[in-house]
Parts: structure tokens; C-alpha cells; sequence
């Protein structure tokens, strides 16, 4: 996609100048000889540059898993948005002091906002590749996290004072004045801004980074902002009335709505949430391809940063099955994972009866019958104890943590019946597990 830029000289020809990529949004026009369009093409020129940027800053820059690789992409991407919002902050600061656009002010302290936001998301990631220590055993990764919180609270607080701002400029109305320089400058900062979201929106998914992904919508958000303020001056010249202000009002709350995204989200990540349905398939195949294993469960995944994941897993196993093979197994299936997801995981081995046809037909019938009360639920560790009178059906129950406790127990009740009325010889003893996974 392509922000297209047409003018027409002295002979009324017109040219067309490519600036850079983006999404299709509307279509501007002003008195004059400048006219703006902004339609969906394809574009390489912004990837083009980023490339050339990446391969003359990072070494070995395709290595991405290696951290002090991925640190590297980390501070560049903080480096660029110094110095992009800092050549912004200027340029908007004396375009609305001499417009007297509070709106201009705005956007101009947004992007003030935004350098120091690069500045903490450069610190975050510099301090994030430190390596483990006896304070810290599994690493400083999270200070990523920590960085992206920071950032939003300062997001928060920009926009709030631009709130007030705006308030005021709406209460106490003076008509700002149309410059051609501030919309020149204006449209300098589209370009920039969309060139910032492009690269870091592209460095953020390459070294999965949650901050500066966040800078990436921060920066799209930046575009609409800017579109907005462009849009009131454009107004401005024919509508008395305070549009000025009342776009101002719009930026602030879109900050602070942004900033409140931001934080809800690394809040999530710190707190503890799902692991990635697409890793816990991987794992969990991985382990279930290994010979002998009958199943898988609880498995647990934590985030100590990105890149730095720490698992634990049971593995069902034959209970007579070799222990020394089926430990060498278990260990040379910790070292695959390990090399290839990049996930240090600890493989505990649960051994099961599953040898049997009448086994294979118990733990059968009762999967069925869980599942007849929820879908959702599972069962695993199944084993029994066989009598004339009584037949014992041992197994822990899989619930998701969005059943209630009382729901629980009512489920319990529930499996325990419907066994019985299949025979009346069946008596489960079931014990419940929390379901990590979701």
C-alpha cells in the first residue's frame, strides 16, 4: 500500500510520487496546487528500508532465537523511535504554537509521550537480556512485561492531560489559524508515523515481543490521530465553531484508551494466562509420538519472558513397561523439545494399565460418560480394581477453571450416577484437576 502524493506544476501536469505503505482510509483535498490520496496498493519500499536498516545494524539478524539477536532488534527498534518521535515532537510543538492548534499541541505531546515510551521499551529490552543470576535463576525476561506497564501508564497520564486541554479549548474557543506548513509538517508525520508502525510492527512479531508491539499499534494509532487533527484544520477554515478542540477532546480519550489496552493486556501476561493453543499441541504431540506413551496431561506452561518458557508435563506410561528405557525415553524427549521449541520442560511419568482389552473398554465408556455431562471435561491416570460385587474406577477429572465449585461437585454427583446405571457394579472415585490448558 502506497500514500500517494500528487501535484501539479506550471502546465497543470500532474505527478505522482510513491511515500510509503499503508492501509486505505479516505481521500483529502485542499485549495491549491496540493492534493493527497491515500488508496490500497502494494508496497516493498518501507520493508525495503527496514531490511537495508536491519542488515547494516544486527549481525547474524536472521538468528533471531539467539538473545543477544533478539536484544539487538529490540534496541534498534527503540533507537528508531527516539529519534522518529523526537523530529516529530518538534515539528508539531512550533506548527500548533504558531496555528494555535490545540490539537497540533496534542498529537504534538502524543509523541513526546511516545519517545519516552521508546526510551523505557529500550531500557525494558536491554535489561530483559541480562542473564540468569542466583537472585534470578530463570533470567530477567519479564522486565520486557514490566517496560510495556510502564509504557502504558505514561500513555495513560499524556493523554489525561490532553483531556484537559482540550476541555478547555473547547470552553474557551479561539478559531486556530490555517497554515499550509502545518499541514506540510502534518503530513510529514503520516509518513513517519506509518513507517514506524510498518517496522515495528515487523520487529515486534519477528522477536515476539509484546512492547514493541505495542508501539506498533501505538504508532497506527498515531496515523488516525494525526488524519484527525489534519481533518479540524482542514474544517476549521470554512466551520466556526470549536472542531479544534473537540478533535483534541477525541486524540486524548484515543491515548488513553490505547494506553488502557496496553496495560490490560501485559497485566494478563503477568498474572498468568493460557499458553498458546499452537505450543500446547506441538508439545504435547511431541511427547504423545514417543513409543509407549498412552497419554498426556497437566500440562503446565510458564512465561518468564519471551523466548523463555518453562514446562512441566505426565506422560502415561506402561506400568510394566522397562524403567531404565522408558527413563532414557522420557530424557531424550526433554532434549527434543528443548531444541526444538526452545521450551525447558520436565517430563513426569505416570504408569497406567493399558494393557488389556477389558481396560481399553472401561476407560472408553467412562471418557463417553464424562463427556455426556461436559463436553469439555477429561479424565486421565484411569486404572481399576476388579471384584465380583464391586469394580473400583479410579481416574482424575480434567475441569476448566470457568466451571464453579459448586458446578463441580454437582458434575461429580452426576458421573458418578450414570456409571452406576450402566452397572450397578461401578464406583468411581474421581479426583478433580484444574485444566490448564483451557
Amino acid at each position: 500500500m502506497y500514500l500517494l502524493y500528487h501535484t501539479k506544476n506550471a502546465n497543470s501536469t500532474v505527478q505522482t510520487v510513491k511515500l510509503c505503505r499503508f492501509r486505505q482510509l479516505t481521500v483529502f483535498a485542499f485549495r491549491g496546487t496540493i492534493k493527497v490520496k491515500i488508496q490500497l496498493l502494494d508496497s516493498v519500499g518501507s520493508a525495503k528500508m527496514l531490511t537495508y536498516i536491519i542488515k547494516k545494524c544486527i549481525q547474524n539478524y536472521d538468528a533471531v532465537k539467539d538473545p543477544s539477536v533478539r536484544t539487538a532488534y529490540g534496541k534498534l527498534a527503540g533507537i528508531l523511535g527516539i529519534l522518529c518521535n523526537a523530529v516529530l515532537f518538534a515539528l508539531k510543538a512550533a506548527a500548533g504554537m504558531l496555528s494555535g492548534s490545540i490539537a497540533i499541541l496534542s498529537d504534538a505531546f502524543n509523541n513526546l509521550s511516545d519517545m519516552g515510551s521508546s526510551v523505557v521499551a529500550l531500557i525494558g529490552v536491554t535489561a530483559a537480556a541480562r542473564r540468569a543470576d542466583a537472585e534470578h535463576p530463570f533470567g530477567h525476561g519479564r522486565y520486557e512485561y514490566i517496560a510495556s506497564l510502564i509504557v502504558s501508564f505514561l500513555i495513560m497520564m499524556v493523554g489525561f492531560e490532553l483531556l484537559r486541554g482540550s476541555v478547555d479549548k473547547i470552553l474557551h474557543y479561539e478559531r486556530a489559524v490555517f497554515s499550509y506548513l502545518s499541514v506540510t509538517i502534518l503530513l510529514f508525520s503520516v509518513l513517519v508515523k506509518l513507517w514506524m508502525f510498518s517496522y515495528n510492527r515487523r520487529i515486534g512479531k519477528k522477536i515476539q515481543s509484546v512492547v514493541i508491539a505495542a508501539a506498533a499499534q501505538d504508532s497506527l494509532n498515531d496515523v488516525y490521530a494525526t488524519l484527525a487533527v489534519l481533518a479540524a484544520m482542514i474544517l476549521g477554515r470554512w466551520i466556526d465553531a470549536p472542531i479544534d478542540g473537540i478533535m483534541g477532546f477525541c486524540i486524548s480519550v484515543l491515548i488513553m484508551v490505547t494506553g488502557y489496552k496496553i496495560a490490560r493486556d501485559t497485566i494478563t501476561i503477568l498474572l498468568g494466562m493460557p499458553p498458546d493453543p499452537a505450543m500446547v499441541r506441538q508439545l504435547s504431540d511431541i511427547v504423545l509420538q514417543q513409543e509407549g506413551v498412552a497419554g498426556v496431561h497437566d500440562l503446565i506452561i510458564h512465561d518468564y519472558g519471551p523466548g523463555r518458557c518453562m514446562a512441566s508435563i505426565h506422560a502415561e506410561v506402561p506400568i510394566d513397561g522397562d524403567i531404565v528405557k522408558v527413563h532414557e525415553m522420557i530424557d531424550a524427549t526433554e532434549k527434543k523439545i528443548q531444541h526444538d521449541l526452545g521450551v525447558h520442560i520436565v517430563i513426569h511419568m505416570d504408569p497406567i494399565a493399558v494393557a488389556g482389552e477389558r481396560i481399553r473398554e472401561l476407560r472408553e465408556q467412562v471418557q463417553k460418560t464424562v463427556q455426556t455431562v461436559n463436553p469439555s471435561f477429561g479424565i486421565h491416570d484411569f486404572r481399576m480394581t476388579d471384584g465380583e460385587q464391586n469394580i473400583n474406577l479410579i481416574f482424575d477429572l480434567e475441569v476448566p477453571f470457568d466451571v464453579a465449585p459448586a458446578e463441580r461437585e454437582t458434575a461429580v454427583t452426576e458421573i458418578k450416577a450414570r456409571l452406576k446405571e450402566i452397572d450397578d457394579r461401578y464406583s468411581a472415585v474421581i479426583q478433580i484437576d484444574d485444566k490448564f490448558t483451557g
